[in-house]
C-alpha cells in the first residue's frame, strides 16, 4: 500500500509544484525556498537537533510553549521547525526572532521516500516532533529506518479523520504503530487515537492554553478599539469558506433595525480569502474598511458610517479579541469542525459557537459547561444572542470571568508533554 501510496506521490509531483506556483501568486512565500519542498537544503553544522514539525500558522502558535520550554531545557540542542505552509513559516519567523541563532526554519518535502531520506540525513535530528495531526506515512518509515523516534503532541483526532484513517488502514496502521508516544489534547483524542492503533496515547492537554497573549497586542487592541468611539463590537473570528455569506445575509437583516449600531469585525481565517470577503461586502454594498489600510500603532478614528472592519492581517488574533465585546469563534456555521476558543477565553471574553464543533468536541463542550460559552445553531441565531450580551452588561462580564478562568484552569499542557519527550533526549 506505501509503494502504492509513493508511486501516486510521484506522478502528482509535477501538479504539486505548479500548485505552489499558483497559490505563490497571492501569497508570495509559496514561491519561496521551492528546492526545500523537494529535499533539498541549505548548509546545515551537524549539532544534536530537534526538530518539531507544524505544518501551518495554527500548528506553530501551538508549538510557542513546547519550542520555547525545550530551547530552555536543552541548551546543547538547537531545534529544526519545519512548515507545509507559507503562513506558517512566516508565522514561525515573528514568533522566534528573538532566538533565531538557535532555531531554523525549512519547509518538510513532500512524502516521497528519497526526498524523505535526503531531509533526515542533511539534519540527523534526534528527536521528531509531530504537532496535532501530522501522520505522514513515508516520513514515519524513513525515521524509523534510520532510527529516529516519532512523537505526536498535542495530537488530535477528529471522528471524521479516524474513518478516513480506517479507510486507509493498510497505509495508516503501520505508520500509527511507528509512532513511539502520544500526547493527546483530549479524552475522546485518546480513545479515537486507540482505535487508529496507537497503543497508549496520554491525555496532557492543549498546549495552546500555555500560549502567554503577547502585551503589544493587547495595546493595539485599545488602540483599535477606541477608533471605533462610543461602538461596542462584535467579533467573527476564523470564519471559514460559507460562513461570511451566513453572516452578512442576518448582518443586513438585523442591524438596520438597531437604534445602536455595533460594529461588527470579521477575521477569515485564511489569507487567501481576503480579497474574497471584500469582494462579498462590496458587491452587497456594506460599508467597511480593511485592516491592512489603516496604521498598525496609531489607529485614527474610523468613520461611523463603516459597519464591518474586514480583519485581513495574520497575526493579529489577539489584537481583534482584545478590541472586542463578545466573540463568535468560526468554522462552526458549516460542518468544518469549529476552531479551538482558547484565544478568546484567553482575553477574557464572551464567546459563541455554531453546532459544528467536532474537532474540539470536549473543549467546546467543558467551556459552555463553565458559563464561559454560548452554543447557536445559525447565524441569525448567534447574531441576536450576540446582541443580547451587548446589552446585558452583567451577563457578558460574568461569561468573560468565567472564560479567563476556564483558561487559566487547563494551563500544564506543556510541561506534561516535555516529561513525555524527555526519555528520547537524554
Amino acid at each position: 500500500m506505501r509503494l502504492l501510496y509513493s508511486f501516486v506521490w510521484g506522478l502528482s509531483l509535477p501538479f504539486a509544484v505548479f500548485r505552489l506556483w499558483w497559490r505563490g501568486r497571492r501569497e508570495p512565500g509559496y514561491r519561496q525556498h521551492i528546492a526545500e519542498r523537494l529535499g533539498f537544503f541549505p548548509a546545515y553544522q551537524k549539532q544534536a537537533t530537534i526538530w518539531v514539525h507544524a505544518v501551518s500558522a495554527g500548528e506553530t502558535r501551538a508549538a510557542e510553549p513546547l519550542i520555547r520550554a525545550l530551547l530552555a531545557s536543552y541548551p546543547q540542542h538547537h531545534l529544526l521547525l519545519t512548515h507545509m505552509t507559507a503562513t506558517g513559516r512566516e508565522t514561525g519567523g515573528k514568533l522566534f526572532a528573538d532566538v533565531s541563532s538557535r532555531l531554523t526554519q525549512a519547509f518538510l518535502p513532500y512524502d516521497i521516500n528519497w526526498m524523505m531520506r535526503r531531509f533526515l540525513r542533511h539534519y540527523s535530528p534526534q528527536l521528531c516532533v509531530l504537532i496535532e495531526t501530522e501522520v505522514w506515512p513515508n516520513l514515519i518509515a524513513q525515521c524509523k529506518e534510520l532510527q529516529v523516534p516519532v512523537t505526536l503532541v498535542n495530537a488530535r483526532l477528529s471522528e471524521k479523520s479516524l474513518n478516513k484513517a480506517r479507510r486507509l488502514s493498510a497505509l495508516m496502521l503501520p505508520a500509527a504503530h511507528a509512532i513511539s508516544a502520544v500526547a493527546a489534547q483530549s479524552n475522546p483524542d485518546a480513545d479515537r487515537l486507540r482505535e487508529l492503533g496507537i497503543s497508549e496515547p496520554q491525555v496532557t492537554g492543549n498546549m495552546k492554553f500555555d500560549v502567554t497573549p503577547p502585551a503589544l497586542m493587547a495595546e493595539r487592541g485599545i488602540a483599535l478599539r477606541r477608533s471605533f468611539g462610543e461602538r461596542q463590537v462584535i467579533l467573527c473570528a476564523s470564519t471559514r469558506d460559507g460562513e461570511e455569506e451566513l453572516i452578512l445575509a442576518a448582518f443586513q437583516e438585523q442591524f438596520p433595525l438597531l437604534t445602536e449600531k455595533p460594529l461588527l469585525i470579521i477575521t477569515p481565517r485564511h489569507p487567501q480569502r481576503f480579497d474574497q470577503v471584500a469582494g462579498m461586502l462590496e458587491t452587497r454594498g456594506i460599508a467597511h474598511v480593511r485592516r491592512s489600510t489603516l496604521d498598525h500603532d496609531t489607529v485614527a478614528p474610523i468613520a461611523s458610517n463603516v459597519q464591518i472592519l474586514l480583519g485581513d492581517t495574520m497575526g493579529e488574533m489577539y489584537m481583534y479579541y482584545a478590541a472586542a465585546d463578545v466573540a463568535f469563534v468560526g468554522g462552526s456555521l458549516v460542518p468544518l469542525g469549529g476552531h479551538n476558543l482558547i484565544e478568546a477565553c484567553a482575553m477574557g471574553k464572551a464567546v459563541l459557537t455554531g453546532l459544528h464543533t467536532f474537532n474540539f468536541s470536549e473543549i467546546t463542550d467543558q467551556a459552555i459547561a463553565a458559563g464561559a460559552a454560548l452554543r447557536v445553531d445559525g447565524a441569525r441565531s448567534m447574531l441576536r444572542e450576540a446582541l443580547a450580551l451587548l446589552g446585558d452588561d452583567k451577563k457578558r462580564n460574568d461569561m468573560g470571568q468565567h472564560a479567563y478562568a476556564f483558561f487559566l484552569q487547563h494551563q500544564g499542557a506543556t510541561a506534561r508533554t516535555m516529561a513525555i519527550l524527555a526519555p528520547y533526549l537524554s
